[in-house]
């Protein structure tokens, strides 16, 4: 058996159940394991701690399957662990057809990402691991869900650090359609699960999706009119389409992608919605926001859920100062009363620093805010309470007062 062995005081993070071992923390490699082997992890002591799985060319040098030694890293283990992440989520398919059935690491299954949109699976394996065992996860995920189609988008940057080959195609059954017709809280939506964003949709915003319609509810309620709403990269429109759900009738939608924005149009009709009551912007969001304010356009509730700013710790600074930026223009366009959910997807930028930066903007936008609420990701994005870094969204409601 190949085995890692730690140097000494490098094993407390496993003794914490923290998933990852660094290359840093080894101080030695028995064997030659190849990627994706499974391999011991032992302390300096000789004590065993963990199997994991061996990454050779990457910083993160394994990612821990177990911390029983009893345990046996087979097919019937690995179908155990995906039935069990599917079960967990079995209750959320009342309320939308799209839904994350595996979390990497807060399923114990680390690197490994699996959403379902309808009857089609879409994998990504980020981590060599995953990717040894896939035959096996690819059947473990059919038999849990008796869905026959899956599709891989393991093409994002995480394959690049892991020094993994990008790869997209069908694994299992038919290619999906150019567009899959899903569900979530009463609307529908378009997702390309070929080309879209991540797997297609952003499925992690389920639930400030419908807060968002919920706000603007509120908002009717308080001005006694249609609440004016802007959606700051937008990408196909979902916050849009919400907010117009719950009362708004006049939704500025901007994005730098014509084909995002042409997606998002077409769920206004597939909704039943006025479309007089959008307008959609295809420009650069800080120049955008800028001339808002210029042109003196105000709104009563806005929505910023931009792409990642910082895609690694190298990169918090100018991070830090793109979120304030959008934050800082985005308050200077609320109407007093109105309404701020702000979000960042950057993993590098924790809740904290990211609270932070949104109170710096508000300082300097000389507005008096209030935070009614923290936001996050809906529930089949949860967090391992030994894994802090995949809490990656976080939000906040603010309101002017």
């Amino acid at each position: 058996m190949h085995q890692l062995i730690l140097k000494p005081g490098k094993e407390r993070s496993l003794a914490r159940r923290h998933p990852w071992i660094y290359a840093t923390a080894i101080a030695q490699v028995t064997g030659a394991p190849a990627a994706g082997d499974l391999v011991e992890v032992r302390a300096a002591d000789g004590r065993w701690l963990a199997w994991a799985a061996y990454a050779p060319d990457s910083a993160i040098r394994a990612r821990c399957w177990s911390y029983q030694e009893s345990d046996r890293i087979d097919r019937d283990w690995l179908a155990a662990r995906v039935r069990g992440a599917v079960d967990r989520r079995a209750r959320l398919a009342e309320h939308s057809s799209a839904l994350r059935l595996v979390y990497g690491e807060a399923d114990l299954l680390p690197g490994l990402i699996a959403d379902r949109y309808g009857d089609q699976l879409v994998v990504q394996m980020q981590a060599p691991g995953v990717e040894a065992q896939r035959e096996m996860l690819l059947d473990a995920l059919c038999e849990a869900t008796g869905c026959r189609d899956v599709f891989d988008r393991s093409d994002g940057a995480l394959r690049a650090r892991e020094a993994m080959v990008s790869q997209a195609g069908p694994l299992r059954g038919q290619p999906p359609a150019e567009r899959i017709r899903i569900h979530e809280h009463g609307l529908s939506y378009w997702v390309d699960v070929r080309r879209g964003h991540k797997t297609g949709f952003y499925i992690d915003q389920r639930d400030n999706r419908r807060l968002a319609c919920e706000l603007a509810r509120e908002l009717v309620a308080t001005l006694g009119r249609a609440p004016r709403a802007l959606n700051a990269f937008c990408y196909t429109g979902g916050f849009s389409v919400a907010l117009a759900r719950g009362g708004a009738q006049h939704v500025t939608s901007v994005d730098s992608s014509a084909d995002a924005l042409a997606l998002a149009r077409s769920h206004v009709q597939l909704n039943g919605l006025d479309p007089s009551w959008f307008q959609w912007r295809c420009a650069d969001v800080f120049e955008q926001l800028r001339a808002c304010r210029d042109a003196g356009e105000r709104f009563d509730l806005i929505v910023l859920d931009p792409p990642k700013f910082a895609a690694s710790h190298h990169q918090v600074d100018r991070a830090a100062r793109a979120y304030k930026d959008i934050n800082l223009n985005a308050l200077r366009l609320l109407q007093p009363g109105g309404l701020l959910m702000t979000f960042s997807c950057s993993g590098a930028i924790d809740v904290d620093l990211f609270q932070k930066i949104v109170a710096g903007a508000v300082i300097d936008a000389a507005v008096e805010c209030v935070m009614r609420a923290r936001l996050g990701a809906g529930a089949d994005h949860p967090m391992l309470m030994t894994h802090p870094e995949g809490e990656y969204l976080k939000g906040l409601l603010l309101q002017r007062v």
